[in-house]
């Protein structure tokens, strides 16, 4: 199956595509903040560049898009339909190194949160499991 977009087309799409402020994060900053904790953003000397950092508590929150860091929900078992072995090593890279920057940062001594952007519709939900990670 082809592309119904042209490569241009395609091109401007992805580059579309961001990697900070995503609507997910924004959901997990504005509860945190309700909550009254404070955190850094996106600190670059800690590695994977952790989305939401909590210096003293030594903890960090990152929050993957189910389908770009392959989740189990419907969302992240989706692969195109065109170039699929680009897509599924790309994929598998991503969760690769997913692994690998949680890895470094328990090395670290970093406690990791992972919020799913599924997991952002079900706010209730969500912001008692983020309470009770950041009280502990």
């Amino acid at each position: 199956m082809t592309d119904v977009l042209t490569r241009s087309q395609r091109s401007y799409c992805m580059s579309r595509i961001q990697g900070k402020d995503t609507k997910p994060e924004i959901v997990v900053r504005r509860l945190v903040f309700a909550m009254g904790f404070r955190y850094r953003l996106h600190v670059r000397k800690l590695p994977g560049c952790p989305d939401l950092v909590f210096p003293s508590r030594k903890k960090v929150i990152l929050v993957h898009g189910c389908f770009w860091h392959r989740h189990t929900c419907k969302n992240g078992q989706v692969i195109p339909k065109t170039r699929r072995a680009f897509w599924s090593k790309k994929l598998r890279a991503n969760k690769d190194r997913d692994a690998r920057n949680r890895r470094a940062l328990r090395t670290l001594g970093w406690d990791i949160f992972v919020v799913w952007e599924c997991q952002t519709s079900r706010q209730e939900w969500l912001a008692e499991r983020l309470h009770s990670y950041l009280e502990t």
